[in-house]
């Protein structure tokens, strides 16, 4: 249906992509993964048209749909053939309201009013967001806007998707749901899904073909059982595999409780928790209430941060998550309650007290980024280059920050946040566009800040790097807290935020590394 071949996109001497060959059938789920700023967000780029019309640089070769040359085609005479969702979905609304975005694709083609109508209805029951239908998309969580931004290209009936990060902003059981609305596009309507992701463990087991970026300019592709054999970049499920010395390696959780009878068994016996933390220090935050107008977005929650310790903030897309962080570091307003670091509350103070008392690295990274190279951002902060190095490496320091992709920008945005050495950090959603290599720096950089004496807060979706990372779960529901504890037994309360390991070993059983350590 559509096929890249022999591309090539330069950025100056930079070469993104090199002798790219693609072919992408009818029907056909592609998963593009591979390390962050390896050019998965280019290659999608120049499927869409979007690249280098909007980017620059230099493109070479050609792409063809059915046969016939697009490669100088306008991304707007792609749009009914190529619908297209990036990593930042708010950044490409142009209306108010959900229904109104829903709508707005198909008016600029003209369809009639009544097909118009009928696909925005059928659009809001497939994707399950009937009662956001009234909403402001500005009010919606990082989640609900990004079905918002998909169901807006599903109305125009493309043939072809082509998704950036799509389950990204999406708690677990929501990313289930948009991922089998996907299938039910490829499988009963045909339609051909290209989408780069970095959370493997949700998207291998939908997958017909996997591409590997290589970061060299190049790529691998083939099966995903065949490919991710020797992939560094693998899911948990296929770690653990490769642990196990099972063959083949399974891409499902129920593939891999079927071989894992004799391996619970050599193991033996399973981790415990480590010691609890201090009783004082850190955040204390009591009967926190806020509202959002009429809607009551945080109900009396209270929680402590405990130096030395790593909590995370999970629940459904829009319970409160991001909301109770502003609320913590102070830019929030609170409609009750009360929070405290060191005997001071973070709204009292000033910008640059509040920086160096609670740091927040909020969803949208690009957010606290506003200088012209990264270089100057560094600067700016107080940060080197090589504290930047150990969560991303390789990032021209002459790069404007908006250039970087959607990680390395988040990478960068952490930077200079722990440049100001906040004895408390809050991360909202902080592995959006990050690698498994890059997630699990990540964690060593925040499991090291606890050790210096920090208490870390992360608001995540990522139940794979809470495993990683996480001493304590908090999780909300409706703005209230409705489970916190240790996290080997928050997680196994709960099948949706259980990672793989837990899901085939049962608790307490949570990393691959445990595992590993007992063989």
């Amino acid at each position: 249906m559509i096929e890249l071949r022999d591309i090539g996109m330069a950025y100056g001497e930079r070469r993104v992509l090199d002798g790219v060959n693609l072919a992408v059938g009818e029907g056909e789920l592609v998963l593009v993964t591979g390390r962050t700023g390896s050019g998965k967000s280019t290659l999608l780029g120049v499927l869409t048209g979007l690249v280098p019309r909007f980017s620059g640089g230099v493109l070479t070769g050609d792409v063809l749909l059915d046969g016939s040359s697009i490669v100088r085609t306008p991304p707007r005479e792609r749009a009914h053939h190529i619908g297209y969702v990036g990593q930042d979905p708010a950044a490409g609304f142009v209306t108010d309201t959900v229904e109104e975005e829903l709508a707005y694709g198909m008016e600029q083609l003209g369809l009639p009013a009544d097909t118009m109508r009928r696909r925005v209805e059928e659009t809001l029951d497939l994707l399950g967001i009937a009662d956001l239908r009234s909403r402001d998309l500005r009010r919606l969580s990082g989640g609900e806007q990004q079905r918002v931004a998909l169901g807006s290209v599903l109305t125009m009936h493309p043939r072809i998707l082509v998704l950036d990060e799509p389950t990204s902003a999406l708690d677990p059981t929501a990313a289930e749901d948009v991922l089998a609305t996907l299938t039910r596009l490829v499988h009963d309507l045909g339609v051909s899904v290209v989408l780069a992701e970095h959370r493997l463990e949700r998207v291998v087991p939908f997958a017909d073909t996997l591409v590997v970026m290589s970061g060299d300019g190049a790529l691998r592709t083939g099966s995903p059982a065949d490919l991710l054999a020797d992939s560094p970049v693998a899911p948990p499920l296929v770690e653990l595999g490769r642990a196990a010395g099972w063959q083949p390696l399974p891409l499902t959780v129920r593939d891999a409780r079927r071989l894992a009878n004799g391996l619970r068994d050599r193991l033996g016996v399973p981790p415990t928790d480590a010691a609890e933390p201090p009783a004082t220090g850190g955040l204390e935050a009591r009967a926190v209430t806020v509202t959002h107008g009429s809607k009551l977005a945080v109900h009396d929650v209270s929680l402590a941060l405990r130096p030395g310790t790593v909590t995370a903030l999970m629940g459904r897309n829009g319970s409160g998550k991001s909301t109770l962080l502003w609320a913590l570091q102070g830019s929030g307003r609170r409609r009750g309650g009360t929070v405290s670091v060191d005997g001071r509350d973070p709204a009292s103070l000033d910008d640059e007290a509040r920086r160096t008392t609670v740091g927040l690295v909020p969803q949208n990274a690009a957010d606290l980024l506003y200088l012209e190279t990264v270089d100057q951002e560094l600067t700016a902060s107080g940060a080197t280059p090589a504290d930047l190095a150990r969560l991303v490496p390789g990032i021209d320091g002459d790069t404007h920050p908006r250039d970087l992709s959607e990680g390395q920008r988040l990478a960068l945005a952490l930077t200079v946040v722990l440049a100001g050495a906040p004895p408390v950090l809050l991360l909202d959603e902080p592995t959006r566009g990050l690698d498994y290599a890059a997630k699990h720096a990540l964690a060593v950089t925040l499991r090291s800040m606890a050790a210096d004496g920090r208490a870390v807060l992360i608001a995540t979706h990522d139940v794979e790097f809470v495993a990683q990372v996480a001493d304590h779960v908090v999780v909300l529901a409706e703005g209230e807290v409705v489970s916190s504890g240790p996290v080997r037994r928050v997680v196994a309360e709960s099948p949706a935020f259980a990672p793989q390991v837990t899901k085939v070993l049962g608790a307490p059983w949570l990393r691959v590394d445990e595992v590993v350590a007992r063989l």
